[in-house]
Parts: C-alpha cells; structure tokens; sequence
C-alpha cells in the first residue's frame, strides 16, 4: 500500500529549526531572524558564525574574543600534517577536506565533557590550513606555516592560497562569499548531518557525512561548473550563441534554478554586485559581461535565474582561487551552519528515520528446487 510519498522529499517537512528560514514566498532567507542582505552589508563571516554557532549576534568583545580564539586555532597538529603530506597530489579537494577532518577527530576526538562549539570553531578555524597545507606541499614542497595574523578567515584563506596578504577587496568579497554560504535551513549536506547527529555519533562524524554529501555535484560544486562554462567562451557573442546550442540539446546549465527559491535566490544580487566590482577593479571585465549575457539568456528562453554558485564563480575566478577550491570555500562558510544543527539536533534529539514506499515484488514463495 502506497502512502503519500515525494521524490527527494521535496515539499516534506523533516523537522524543526531555528537557526534559519527561507521566506514562505521563497523570496528570502534569514539567520536567526536576519535577513541575508543585511549581514552581508553589515556583518563579517566571524560575526555570523557566531550567530549561527552561539544564537546571538555578538557584542564588541565577544566578536573581538571570538576572532582571537578562531586565530588560535589556525595551526594544524603535526600528525595531521604527516597524513596531508601521505594524501595524493591528484586527490579531490573535499576528500582532503573530509580526511582532515576524521584525522583531527582521531586525534582530538570529542569527549563526553567536550564543548561542542569548541570542536566547531576548531574545525571553522582550520579548515583552510588542512587545504592549503596539502597544496602547497605537493605544488612544491613547501611545507606552510598555517598560523598567520590575518584577522578573518577570507584574509587568512586568500594569505595561505597567495602566500602573502590580500587585497582589501578580495578578502571583502570572499567574507561576503562565506556569509552567504553559511547556512540554509534542511539542505542535503546539513540534513545529513542531522541524520549522523540523530544516532549519537560524533560531532566530526556528522561534519564527514556533510562534506561528503556537498561533493556530490547536484549540491556542491555547481560553482565550479559555473565557471567552466563561463570560461568556454571569449565574448558575449559567443556565450549567446553557445547557450542557445545547449539550450537546444537539451544540456544542464549550471549556476541556475533552485528548489526553494521561484522567482530568484536572494543571495545572487549579493554576489553579483561584488563581482562586478571586482572586474572593474581587474580592468578585464570581459568574464562579468559573458556572466551576465548568459543571466539575460536564461531569463528569457527559460525563466531560470542565477542561485548563489553563479556569479561566485567569477567573484572567485577575480579573487585568483582555483576552480577546485570553489567548493572547499563552501565547506568552510558551511561547517558554522552544520555545526548549529549538530547542536540543535542534540538538545530535542530523536532518531532520524523515515518509512519509505515499498513498490517491489509482492510476497512470492522461493523457487522450488534452488539451492
């Protein structure tokens, strides 16, 4: 017998939240009652981190100590650093990301006694270390120093990355970039999560479970496909007439549509804007104009229009990261979201575990004479 059942349970409330929402008409999101335009014209990663983490936005001297304390964390255990070196230069980012993480919860696993937002702002500190100390290592041997005096996350990304300080601008855009991916309400990667958290486990296996939901391209990493795209052409001209092909084949764009939001993701303009900002800044604009050409196509021949991975793409093309960082950076803004569902799962924890609708053989006997 068959129940009321939906495909990628979309449209199917799984639970309670108060960390964040997507307003009824789809047209907003909000951290904790805020919206996302205004922490991401008011606020820095640190502040919504903490938010997200701790409930509250902080005051001047929780933000100051909470900067500090993140800053602190920055270095990476030697026996981490050992097993990044191990990892093969050609692994997937985010499977370096995920084996930092279940090495660090080898080595400091978490404790009945253990704070919990500890163990978050651990991993939201070190995240970048753990990547770039992989990278640097088999680019060219250098093993890094991850503790640096950048006084945000974006700054001390972008440090690591360049191997010197970054430009206000680029470290600006790229704080916005992680306020914005910081949280959204049941998405796959923090629903698993959830799942994870539901059984007892520990928090890094809740984290693991996360990354290894958001490697998958249907969640992470539409950012970078963005950005493939947008790199095939070499003017606007060529964009349209590139898209309408695909359009015509039938070919998925990435960069466009989501599931919780009909008439636009709120958190595109956003990007958007930055983006713009920092091609004029370039002086080659030419990647913006392709982007938006590509929007204005979309628009017209399919009413899609761009979510947030579009134009971070060019944002963070302009901010000379990698294409295969453009994920990691979503892990990153991300573990402050998950970590606040960890710890709201935990308060009200029941086991995660839906029915689900039988649509096999009914009951037959066993062949008879087999063995």
């Amino acid at each position: 017998m068959t129940t009321n059942s939906q495909k990628g349970l979309a449209g199917i409330v799984a639970g309670q939240t108060a960390i964040s929402t997507v307003e009824s008409s789809g047209s907003g999101l909000f951290y904790r009652g805020y919206a996302i335009e205004e922490l991401a014209e008011r606020t820095g990663f640190e502040e919504v981190a903490y938010l997200l983490i701790y409930g509250e936005l902080p005051n001047t001297k929780q933000l100051d100590d909470y900067k500090i304390k993140l800053q602190s964390m920055r270095a990476l255990p030697n026996a981490l650093k050992i097993v990044l070196e191990e990892l093969p230069a050609t692994a997937n980012p985010m499977d370096v990301l995920r084996t930092g993480c279940s090495v660090l919860g080898t080595l400091e696993p978490e404790t009945d006694n253990g704070i919990t937002e500890e163990i978050a702002n651990h991993l939201i500190a070190s995240f970048a270390s753990m990547l770039l100390y992989w990278y640097h290592f088999h680019q060219d041997g250098t093993r890094i120093e991850t503790q640096t005096d950048d006084e945000t996350i974006a700054g001390h990304f972008l440090h690591l990355l360049h191997g010197e300080p970054a430009h206000r601008l680029a470290q600006r855009v790229v704080d916005v970039s992680l306020i914005l991916y910081a949280e959204h309400e049941f998405n796959a990667s923090t629903f698993n999560a959830r799942v994870t958290t539901s059984t007892l486990s520990d928090f890094y296996s809740a984290i693991c479970s996360a990354i290894g939901t958001l490697r998958g391209p249907l969640h992470g990493g539409a950012n970078e496909a963005a950005m493939e795209l947008i790199s095939r052409f070499k003017n606007e001209a060529d964009s349209e007439q590139g898209i309408h092909k695909m359009l015509v084949k039938k070919d998925l764009i990435m960069g466009f549509g989501h599931r919780v939001y009909q008439n636009g993701d709120p958190r595109s303009p956003i990007i958007k804007a930055w983006s713009k900002k920092l091609a004029a800044d370039s002086g080659n604009e030419m990647l913006f104009n392709i982007s938006e050409r590509i929007e204005k196509i979309m628009a017209k021949e399919k009413k899609l229009f761009p979510n947030l991975d579009f134009y971070s793409a060019s944002a963070y093309h302009y901010c000379g990261i990698p294409n295969k960082f453009f994920t990691p950076l979503f892990v990153i803004a991300r573990s402050s979201g998950w970590a606040a569902h960890i710890i709201e799962q935990r308060r009200d924890n029941r086991l995660i575990r839906p029915s689900a609708d039988y649509i096999g053989p009914a009951p037959r006997p066993y062949p008879t004479g087999k063995k």
